[in-house]
């Protein structure tokens, strides 16, 4: 799976890259696990449709009733149709300098956000779909006055969403100009229970596969395949024990693409089938 660049595959190809930039996206067809280098920090104002982000170590699912606010760098996207059979979100990106200068002007030199969180949900409302709608006619436009009027739009939507959720998006605002640090062991183990594949776990560590797989075996002394497996049949083992959950409900979310070959898995493991598990 080709890597999407982020803001760069909306830009024109004799335009070099502004500290803000609106795109209007829209699709008819489902994409599931994009591979996505974002490389400004992102509004995706989802209109219609759902959409999924797939961190290193934490994701986050939204419909048309809320937005995101993406921190740059590498995730997972799945985008899917609504009811209408369309896909619309009305993209916003900003340079870190363009932070850097709002926050210097409009806030404290407070503290950053410790929890490094690379994603903060905005429900939507009323005032936002005016604005919305008022961003429309800036889009696309090249002339200085509409990039001067972007500019006043960008500090618009800042204030209110300061004046909304006060010092929590504040406070996030301020992570989003300090440094990643994410080990490779926080990635990897962070995605036990989840269903990526190894080449999209490379991915979140900024790894090749061959790269990836090196590493892990430096670490964990074992392939990640094999790794993996055991840790996930473990947990799906623990799961069926507290007997609220079938093991046709679960084989997905340990990486299997059928209820068989979890079976097979499981009772290789354990000596018994999921099913006997009580």
């Amino acid at each position: 799976m080709a890597i999407e660049n982020i803001p760069e595959i909306y830009l024109k190809t004799n335009k070099s890259k502004k500290d803000l930039f609106v795109y209007d996206f829209k699709m008819t067809n489902n994409v599931v696990k994009s591979k996505v280098n974002l490389s400004m920090n992102m509004f995706s104002f989802l209109q219609v449709g759902k959409k999924q982000v797939h961190f290193a170590d934490t994701s986050i699912a939204v419909n048309k009733e809320q937005s995101l606010l993406l921190k740059k760098g590498n995730s997972l996207w799945t985008e899917l149709l609504d009811n209408e059979d369309i896909y619309y979100c009305k993209l916003l990106f900003f340079s870190e300098n363009k932070l850097i200068d709002f926050l210097i002007k409009h806030t404290s030199n407070i503290a950053s956000n410790k929890e490094e969180i690379p994603y903060f949900v905005i429900e939507n409302d009323t005032y936002i779909s005016s604005y919305l709608n008022s961003l429309s006619a800036i889009s696309g436009s090249d002339s200085i006055y509409m990039e001067n009027l972007l500019a006043v739009k960008f500090e618009e939507i800042m204030l209110y969403l300061i004046n909304k959720y006060g010092s929590k998006f504040e406070l996030y605002l301020y992570s989003l100009i300090s440094k990643e640090s994410f080990s490779f062991k926080n990635i990897v183990e962070s995605n036990i229970n989840s269903n990526l594949k190894i080449e999209e776990i490379a991915f979140l560590c900024n790894m090749s596969l061959s790269t990836f797989k090196r590493h892990f075996i430096n670490e964990y002394s074992m392939s990640p395949g094999k790794w993996l497996q055991d840790k996930r049949l473990q947990s799906a083992k623990k799961t069926l024990q507290e007997g609220t959950l079938k093991p046709s409900d679960i084989y997905l979310d340990c990486g299997y693409n059928n209820l068989s070959n979890f079976s097979v898995a499981f009772k290789n493991k354990f000596g018994i089938s999921p099913k006997e598990i009580k």
